[in-house]
């Protein structure tokens, strides 16, 4: 049986330093633009939030015991590595907020607190979760009850955070719960780019009867390799060879020309990619 490689060490000691960094990024978020500002996000984060501005019980000490049993069950269904990152994620994030109290506040404006408030803490959460670790167990509690509910996990992560904001909008008032959600809606945003990077890439799917001469223009012109998918006509049962290649967003009209020049009968379907990775594929383009 084929053994798994472990992790290097460099690696590991890597990974836990850019973990470190986002939890710093998200307490900075937390206490330099969003608390000054009664702004919550959504999520655990938000909740603890609420919680902190009506007790006395500190960010630091909610955050670690609302998420503890979300975590447990994490490490439960995805594994040790992904509880002990967490854990140390969670962990930094309510040591580095304590001193963060003395600080003064970056801003004192509702709207740029919401701006840059929300890109910081979602490069910070988004730094975390590429590097294997979570600061919000929200999304685990998801993947828990889809499995017994007919939801997915994105329409329970907005059904938990329409209950938060709208809770927030009662504690905080309807003013700052409008800018909470503007905050969660640019922190998820911000995660998704730190996550899955700039690059906006393309998967696209070709059939054409003329598969051999698009695929050698493609070749030849865009400088892209491809793959040949063997298929069959679902009208008349005929095989057809489907060509497979992606590009970037820059690259797709380029690629559509190409294909209209061999070939104007040609059926092309577009679909986005979520990361792309492999050596072969950012070569220069021709």
């Amino acid at each position: 049986m084929k053994q798994h490689k472990k992790e290097k060490k460099l690696h590991f000691i890597l990974r836990y330093i850019f973990i470190f960094i986002g939890a710093t990024m998200a307490a900075a978020a937390i206490e330099l633009f969003l608390v000054p500002n009664s702004i919550i996000d959504g999520g655990i984060i938000g909740i603890s939030l609420i919680l902190n501005y009506l007790t006395v019980i500190p960010f630091g000490v909610l955050i670690v015991a609302i998420n503890l049993p979300f975590l447990y069950f994490g490490y439960k269904h995805i594994g040790r590595n992904f509880f002990i990152s967490s854990i140390f994620a969670i962990v930094s994030l309510a040591l580095i907020e304590i001193p963060m109290h003395n600080i003064e506040p970056f801003v004192d404006d509702p709207l740029l607190a919401t701006i840059f408030g929300g890109i910081l803490l979602g490069m910070g959460v988004g730094l975390v979760i590429r590097n294997g670790g979570a600061l919000d167990g929200t999304e685990i509690l998801g993947i828990l009850l889809t499995k017994k509910l007919p939801f997915s996990i994105g329409e329970f992560v907005m059904f938990f955070n329409i209950f938060i904001f709208g809770w927030a909008a009662f504690v905080l008032g309807l003013e700052q719960a409008m800018y909470s959600v503007l905050t969660y809606y640019i922190a998820s945003k911000t995660i998704d780019v730190v996550i899955q990077g700039l690059e906006d890439t393309k998967a696209v799917l070709i059939i054409s009867e003329e598969y051999e001469e698009v695929g050698s223009a493609i070749n030849d012109r865009l400088g892209r390799s491809f793959t040949k998918l063997h298929g069959q006509g679902g009208y008349l049962n005929t095989p057809k060879d489907v060509i497979y290649v992606v590009v970037t967003r820059l690259e797709l009209t380029k690629l559509k020309q190409i294909v209209n020049d061999v070939d104007s009968k040609a059926f092309l379907t577009v679909m986005d990619t979520q990361e792309v990775h492999g050596a072969t594929f950012k070569v220069p383009i021709h």
